[in-house]
């Protein structure tokens, strides 16, 4: 038997209605299945659509919406730090990032308050944090944001010097343009917050402006140098010679001490020998003038005491080294000088 002959002998399957209804029921309801749920990640915010009228925000989680196009969400990056960069573009973002060779002078170059011509570089960071307005506030969002961040940096910049630029006034510069692009930001209803404005390169454009600016920033390198090392020999010779001049009062003043007590003490001594005198005058008299023979004589050798008058039966006497005068000698030369 033929395979013509065996198809013949079987009843042909025909299409009926039922099963394409129920083959439309189960796409739409697949259709309505996939439709009607919606997921929205950690880091995201949801803005749910009702025939195209906002209707609510969704927050991270698995939702449900309205099926058939009926309602629709679009999912904004809320906890995401997002970055513009102005004067230069990152080809490899990464550790190492690699930046691309092209130029936007046109972002990039600026006049400053002196009148010179500065070449900045600069990112902004931002967050979203108001997903309806980011969607629906302004109609060309990112351009918006660029040129905003544009004039603020070039009106920051055309206040101050050049060198104001470069050193003193750059986190200046970034605090305050963080602080006025959120002004204006909040103003135009863009629905975002600036966290971080950063000054990158900035230098003189190339050509005899950079040249002479390198000038201009090598005298104040050398001025700087001269500057730290007249503060170093200053650090070493002042404290030095303040060291000698506490030294010398010091010492002077321990002098002074030394001297008023010797004078004291000579004052007291006397005033001792003075009352002594005033009531034995005669034996005050005697130690004193003993007292004086042992000052005068204590270095000198071979001394000899000799009576000038000659009237002692012994004409002199004769004292050994470190012999002091005895109690016979005064009365033995009692003339002698």
């Amino acid at each position: 038997m033929s395979e013509r002959d065996m198809s013949a002998g079987r009843p042909a399957r025909r299409v009926t209605p039922r099963i394409v209804v129920i083959v439309v029921v189960v796409i739409v309801a697949l259709i309505m299945l996939f439709s009607s749920f919606f997921v929205v990640d950690q880091k995201e915010q949801a803005a749910v659509l009702t025939f195209g009228r906002f209707t609510r925000l969704a927050e991270p989680g698995l939702h449900f919406k309205a099926p058939f196009g009926i309602q629709k969400n679009y999912n904004v990056p809320t906890q995401v730090v997002l970055k513009d960069e102005f004067g230069f573009r990152t080809e490899r973002p990464g550790i190492t990032s690699i930046r691309s060779q092209e130029e936007f002078p046109n972002e990039s170059l600026m006049l400053t308050g002196d009148l010179n011509i500065v070449d900045v570089e600069w990112i902004i960071q931002f967050r979203i944090v108001d997903p309806y307005k980011w969607l629906f506030g302004v109609q060309e969002r990112d351009k918006t944001i660029r040129d905003i961040s544009q004039s603020v940096i070039n009106e920051l910049v055309g206040d101050r010097a050049i060198f104001d630029v470069i050193g003193s006034e750059r986190a200046n510069i970034e605090s305050q343009g963080q602080e006025r692009m959120n002004e204006l930001f909040d103003k135009y209803n863009l629905g975002i917050r600036v966290t971080t404005v950063k000054l990158q390169n900035i230098v003189p454009p190339a050509g005899p402006v950079k040249d002479a600016f390198e000038d201009v920033n090598k005298a104040i390198q050398d001025r700087n140098r001269l500057i730290n090392e007249g503060q170093e020999a200053y650090n070493n010779a002042i404290p030095k010679a303040k060291g000698v001049a506490e030294q010398m009062i010091s010492e002077a003043q321990g002098y002074s001490i030394e001297r008023t007590n010797k004078a004291q003490g000579d004052v007291a001594r006397f005033n001792r020998v003075l009352d002594e005198y005033n009531r034995n005058p005669g034996v005050t008299r005697t130690r004193l003038y003993y007292e004086m023979y042992e000052d005068v004589f204590k270095d000198a050798r071979g001394v000899e005491l000799i009576d000038k008058n000659l009237r002692n039966f012994i004409p002199f006497k004769s004292l050994p080294p470190g012999a002091a005068p005895s109690a016979g000698v005064p009365g033995q030369a009692g003339g002698a000088q």
